[in-house]
């Protein structure tokens, strides 16, 4: 760790701020070897281009009133995919900690690894930028919310009003991050009992149980179901997608998340711009950023459901993470379309046979 004290910290943040133009607030926390919130928290109390005021409440709260604030702009990231949507909240309910917004904002909120959320008001080349931003326990970005010329601004400083903390010390205390999870040798997983749960779901969000109950990582589970579950892909299929996707308008939906928020966005996609080691959507309302060198893992995925087998792309980086996942417009009553299907079919096809 390079900074000892928020002082320190906020001071060599403003000066890598300075000196080096177009570095995002994760690139720096990286550089400072700090958290992004430990570096945000120390920006509370400062008069400086970049300030902070530290809320208190659950993220339960503070979400039952982000649908007064109107238009506004989210930011969902992971290290390798980051969305942003123009929109509002709606429809906010949680279920225990489970929580959603079912809105243009649409998103999947899991409250129990929620840690601390700021106020931020920050000076940059373009302008004046507003906004919340949530934290894990572990400093890690979990969502950000930017204020827009048709947001309430009123209805903005009445919620940080309501929800300031007396605790505006530059401090943030944090918890260590958990080891990543040991994969269990292949070995030892029972295929066949497995895959035979996995031939009888009736809805994907079965799932994620199916991982807990058989103690197996989502990338292992892939690997190990069999092709006509699980098949596995080159990284560039991602990319393909989204051109083919384009060139058709076809409307689909689109998954960028982390432990503790899942951002969905659903529709077609224009603008597909290849930019660096990124691969971009720039559309009105919709950005979508992947770093396209990260994917190591991709897999066409079929789940089965009611309505028939749902098939997915699915990309993940040498650690086992999602970065993205896709999936066609649906709902549910409805089988998937056939369009998705070819779509699907054609982005994938090796680069090799793309010739004939």
């Amino acid at each position: 760790m390079t900074t000892t004290t928020p002082e320190r910290l906020y001071a060599d943040w403003s000066t890598l701020r300075s000196n080096e133009k177009g570095l995002h607030a994760l690139d720096i926390a990286k550089k400072l070897e700090v958290s992004e919130g430990e570096m945000l928290a120390s920006a509370c109390g400062k008069d400086g281009p970049v300030r902070a005021r530290r809320l208190k409440g659950h993220i339960k709260e503070i979400f039952a009133k982000m649908p007064s604030l109107g238009t506004v702009k989210t930011v969902t990231r992971n290290p390798n995919a980051v969305i942003e949507v123009l929109g509002t909240y709606d429809k906010i309910e949680f279920f225990g900690m489970m929580g959603q917004s079912v809105s243009s904002i649409d998103l999947r909120i899991f409250a129990s690894r929620y840690g601390q959320a700021f106020a931020v008001r920050e000076e940059t080349k373009r302008g004046v930028s507003e906004g919340i931003q949530f934290f894990d326990p572990y400093g890690r970005a979990v969502h950000k919310m930017y204020l827009k010329e048709g947001s309430d601004r009123a209805a903005y400083e009445a919620l940080v009003a309501e929800h300031l903390s007396d605790d505006q010390s530059p401090a943030m205390e944090i918890d260590p991050e958990p080891p990543p999870p040991v994969e269990r040798p292949d070995a030892e997983v029972d295929v066949a009992a497995f895959r035979a749960e996995w031939e009888k779901m009736t809805d994907t969000h079965q799932f994620f149980g199916l991982l807990r109950k058989h103690d197996v990582t989502r990338t292992q589970a892939l690997r190990l179901i069999g092709k006509d579950f699980g098949e596995s892909v080159d990284g560039g299929a991602f990319t393909r997608l989204l051109h083919e996707a384009a060139k058709r308008a076809i409307d689909f939906m689109i998954f960028v998340g982390n432990p503790s928020m899942i951002q969905i966005h659903t529709g077609a996609v224009k603008k597909v711009v290849a930019m660096g080691s990124w691969i971009n959507v720039l559309d009105p309302g919709f950005d979508l950023h992947v770093v396209e060198s990260a994917i190591t893992h991709a897999y066409v995925v079929r789940k089965p459901t009611a309505d028939g087998i749902v098939t997915s792309l699915e990309v993940y980086s040498a650690d086992g993470e999602t970065i993205v996942h896709v999936v066609g417009k649906r709902k549910p009553g409805q089988r998937e379309s056939e369009e998705w299907r070819d779509v699907l079919a054609t982005a994938t096809r090796p680069p090799s046979s793309d010739a004939s």
